[in-house]
């Protein structure tokens, strides 16, 4: 089903005049709910208490949670996940980590063909191409992530600051919010000139990116109390035109 609403003109206007939009959880949800179903969704929420460590992150410090997945979608029809594969970033979008291979633990078979995540998918796609036309493929990469936060021990949804992903389009859903504060995105130009700023607080508000034209990062979250569980669970989606993405590998 194509996406389509009273709301979309604002939202490709605003990412080609600005190159990012906040959408808020009432609109993103009725948008969603026009691209597809999402009688799922408490299950697919809950999916994120079954994440696991980054291990890659660990090395250097860091604490989050997360699971992958890749997916191939043409500019209408079915849209394929794909053999598992490692996530790539060049050092010149991840300071972190880049330059490396990284696999992570997949996203588990029930979630990645939930009604709730293929609709986002849908979503993603009918959406983007609009901003694309000329794209005949995308190749797409799908990270469930949970940052936990401790008393003393902030969690850092973008550990490696103010950054591109290295992609076409971006978009980043908040799936839960508990016990936290702050957690701020900001967005930036090239040159480090703040353009925005929005906080995602309640479950479907999202921020859409043209990753080619802007920067972005997430202010680090602590818990609210101290003494109980906080974290900030997000889905981000990735869209790249598929001539550029890397070809899909055998886990080692």
């Amino acid at each position: 089903m194509t996406v389509a609403a009273p709301l979309l003109p604002d939202l490709l206007d605003s990412l080609r005049r600005n190159g990012f939009k906040f959408v808020a959880a009432d609109a993103m949800h009725g948008l969603l709910k026009q691209a597809g179903d999402l009688a799922d969704w408490p299950a697919f929420a809950a999916s994120w208490n079954a994440l696991e460590p980054d291990a890659y992150l660990a090395q250097v410090g860091r604490h989050r949670r997360r699971r992958y997945a890749v997916y191939s979608a043409d500019r209408t029809g079915p849209i394929a996940r794909q053999p598992h594969q490692p996530h790539y970033q060049s050092s010149n979008y991840n300071v972190l980590q880049g330059d490396i291979e990284r696999w992570f633990e997949p996203i588990t078979p029930a979630v990645g063909a939930s009604a709730s995540l293929q609709t986002i998918l849908r979503f993603c796609r009918d959406f983007f191409v609009q901003l694309a036309p000329e794209t005949p493929r995308w190749h797409i990469e799908v990270h469930q992530f949970r940052i936990e936060a401790k008393a003393g021990e902030p969690g850092e949804p973008t550990p490696e600051g103010v950054h591109r992903d290295g992609v076409d389009y971006v978009l980043v859903l908040l799936v839960n919010r508990q016990n936290i504060a702050s957690g701020t995105t900001t967005i930036h130009a090239a040159d480090g000139t703040l353009l925005g700023s929005f906080t995602l607080t309640h479950a479907f508000e999202t921020a859409l990116v043209d990753d080619a034209r802007v920067f972005h990062g997430v202010t680090p979250v602590t818990p609210l109390d101290a003494s109980a569980a906080s974290h900030r669970d997000v889905l981000v989606v990735t869209l790249r035109r598929s001539e550029r993405a890397p070809s899909a590998a055998a886990p080692p």
